[in-house]
């Protein structure tokens, strides 16, 4: 019996079952906002994680009729670009276990802010974002890997 564990290690080991499991600790893949309104994809990047929005409730804008842009960039030009596609995440490294901190766009309002990502497993993603010493957040969901 010890000898078939043995096998079905090494078998789990070449065919990439054993580094899934190291994916548990970290909050790779497909996030629901809080508001349901966006959802953003989660890879790694470098040492750290990436988010980028892949999905909008409302991709239209209603008053063009052409696809939503980050028409609150700071920048202008910027303000032209689609929303699908934006990188919300600017320089998230690994902060402590389970933790990254960096920046997060907020293409809502135009602003960056340093924030903080927290998984602790499962389907929940804790996203905080802070100005000066007040912080918020929200608790995104996942809905795809």
């Amino acid at each position: 019996m010890a000898r078939f564990s043995f096998i079905f290690l090494i078998v789990a080991t070449v065919l990439g079952v054993a580094p899934a499991a190291a994916h548990r600790d970290e909050p790779l893949g497909v996030w629901l906002t809080e508001k349901r309104d966006a959802r953003i994809k989660v890879t790694k990047c470098g040492n750290g994680i990436c988010g980028v929005i892949v999905w909008l409730k409302e991709p239209i804008d209603r008053a063009t009729g052409h696809p939503q842009v980050d028409d609150k960039n700071p920048n202008p030009a910027l303000r032209k670009r689609p929303v699908i596609g934006i990188s919300l995440f600017i320089g998230m490294r690994a902060s402590a276990p389970g933790k990254w901190s960096g920046q997060i766009y907020n293409a809502d309002d135009g602003g960056t802010y340093v924030s903080h990502v927290t998984f602790a497993g499962g389907d929940a993603l804790r996203v905080e974002g802070c100005v000066g010493i007040i912080c918020g957040g929200e608790t995104w969901t996942r809905v795809g890997r």
